[in-house]
């Protein structure tokens, strides 16, 4: 039976197709019948690039536990990006502070 469940998102990034890398356009979610996997029904991720032809697409097909743990470590692995980049910015600023205050102090002492 077709389970009709697909999400689209647009996205940013690479993908790689035999050996060849192309941008992407659009990610696409989907669960449904394996075409390769030997699933009855599979998580099917497809990273594809709308302005190429339609080999231009890098592909998985999942059982649905293997998504579910992909999502945990996926999420896991955002929060710590996320916080990587505040202290990367937190660390330019005070980067930028520290710059600053020998040119102030050189003002006041003016």
């Amino acid at each position: 039976m077709c389970t009709s469940i697909v999400e689209i998102t647009q996205a940013d990034g690479m993908a790689k197709r035999e050996s060849d890398w192309f941008s992407l356009t659009h990610a696409v979610v989907s669960y449904d019948h394996a075409r390769h996997a030997l699933l009855d029904e599979a998580i099917t991720i497809d990273f594809v690039n709308a302005d190429l032809p339609p080999g231009a697409r890098a592909g998985v097909e999942l059982t649905l536990e293997t998504a579910k743990a992909l999502n945990v470590v996926l999420a896991k692995a955002i929060a710590a990006a996320e916080l990587e980049e505040v202290e990367r910015s937190q660390g330019l600023e005070r980067a930028r502070i520290s710059a600053l205050v020998p040119a102030i102090a050189s003002l006041v002492d003016a």
